[in-house]
């Protein structure tokens, strides 16, 4: 008789893809709104987009209860910085505390995969990307998720960032429009949704400019 050793996981993936483009004066950030384990759909409609200043909005894929302890770190200490400082954190710096907080946990890490996209203090689109241990780049655009190997290649050939190599450095702003910037990333999703069973449902689009944030929806499949 073989004996079967009992095995415990703290981690587990629930899916989702999320993708940032970052333009001159504007920034899109999105997200699908599944959440599954394996083949099972948890729900169809989970916002994985978390707004955590006025201008700087995180979106997270990866393991959920992970993502929700992240949250309420950075939430808190932004509370904190508010406090201290009498305004509140730039984009920059959010991404800077978001990098500081992830390596902290680098030993038993927060299995989220984060994109943090926002405003910065000359009003320029950033996106910066992350990996789970708090390595991070300021891009032009980003995807996370179940849906990147799908996505990135398609952002690669239609907005050709320049190489962070180039001396001197060019700002890393893609040159489309705000409106066209919203219908690539529906292009993305409504393509990546046809092939990862962990996207779909529907796309939830945050656009932040001098004017706030707006946020929009677009139905993707179901099946």
């Amino acid at each position: 008789m073989t004996i079967q050793q009992a095995s415990f996981s703290p981690y587990d993936n629930n899916g989702g893809t999320c993708v940032a483009v970052a333009g001159a004066d504007y920034c899109v950030i999105a997200a699908d709104t599944r959440m599954s384990t394996g083949y099972n759909v948890l729900t169809r409609d989970y916002s994985k987009i978390r707004q955590l200043a006025d201008k700087s909005v995180l979106a997270s894929s990866g393991f959920q209860a992970d993502v929700r302890a992240l949250q309420k770190v950075l939430e808190a200490r932004h509370l904190t910085y508010q406090h201290q400082h009498n305004k509140q954190m730039s984009c920059p710096a959010m991404a800077q505390l978001l990098s500081n907080t992830l390596y902290y946990k680098r030993f038993f890490p927060y299995y989220a995969f984060n994109v943090l996209a926002g405003l910065d203090q000359e009003g320029k689109g950033c996106v910066f990307t992350y990996d789970a241990v708090g390595s991070y780049e300021r891009t032009g655009y980003s995807a996370q998720g179940s849906g990147s190997t799908l996505i990135m290649p398609f952002l690669d050939n239609q907005l050709k960032s320049p190489s962070p190599l180039l001396l001197p450095a060019q700002d890393a702003v893609t040159p489309l429009s705000e409106s066209e910037a919203v219908d690539l990333v529906k292009t993305c999703f409504a393509s990546a949704t046809e092939r990862d069973i962990y996207t779909g449902d529907k796309l939830e689009i945050l656009v932040l400019n001098a004017q706030g944030i707006r946020r929009e929806y677009m139905e993707l499949r179901k099946d």
